[in-house]
């Protein structure tokens, strides 16, 4: 926040509701030259403002704004495209996988593509340390199986993902919605990593210092 913002705040809170013309004038500027000021402390939640009325203070503190920000995100904005192989990929070839799309998860899926477990960067390392033929280990021994897996929805909060994530200490988690109408079963539609959770409270901290 700007100087010239934090006084128009501090005008606010003592005499709104207050129009932009009287707090240009306190200011000893034109109400063109504070237009810009308004629309981002209106936008971001610090003020209020009514049709022949004028500007208020909404009584919001930075921390409350910025909780509302963020239980605001969602996880079908956020998404990125996952990483799937077949429960017969050998251990070796995912591990090749995992080294080309530069994931530290990858979801595993039936031949008729409804997930099925997942297996992370420690469960291949796990599996290599051994002098086992990992050409010949299938995916679907060494990874996580459902029921056991933690996933979200589109339609879940970014936040939420992110409570699941530290309860459970994953990683990430899968983006799925019921396979071709089966609740039984998944179709994975997306992932949400710890990077994506970083990227957004980047973004979000964009928004909020403007």
């Amino acid at each position: 926040m700007t100087k010239r913002q934090e006084k128009i705040l501090e005008i606010v809170k003592s005499e709104g509701p207050i129009t932009g013309e009287q707090i240009a004038d306190q200011l000893h500027l034109t109400r063109a030259t504070l237009r810009p000021d308004l629309a981002i402390l209106t936008m971001s939640g610090f003020l209020d403002a009514r049709p022949r009325v004028g500007y208020f203070y909404s009584g919001k503190t930075a921390n409350q704004l910025m909780g509302e920000h963020i239980r605001n995100l969602y996880v079908k904005d956020y998404k990125s495209v996952p990483v799937v192989v077949t429960e017969a990929t050998s251990v070796y070839d995912a591990i090749c996988t995992m080294f080309l799309e530069d994931v530290g998860t990858i979801f595993v899926i039936k031949k008729e593509g409804y997930l099925i477990g997942v297996i992370s960067r420690k469960d291949l390392l796990q599996t290599s340390m051994g002098k086992q033929d990992l050409s010949s280990i299938p995916v679907g021994v060494v990874m996580s199986r459902m029921p056991n897996l933690i996933t979200c929805t589109s339609e879940d909060t970014l936040h939420y993902a992110a409570q699941q994530m530290m309860r459970h200490q994953v990683d990430s988690l899968p983006v799925v919605r019921p396979f071709q109408g089966d609740t039984r079963h998944f179709e994975v539609i997306g992932r949400i990593s710890k990077t994506t959770l970083a990227k957004a409270f980047v973004e979000l901290g964009q928004h909020i210092s403007v």
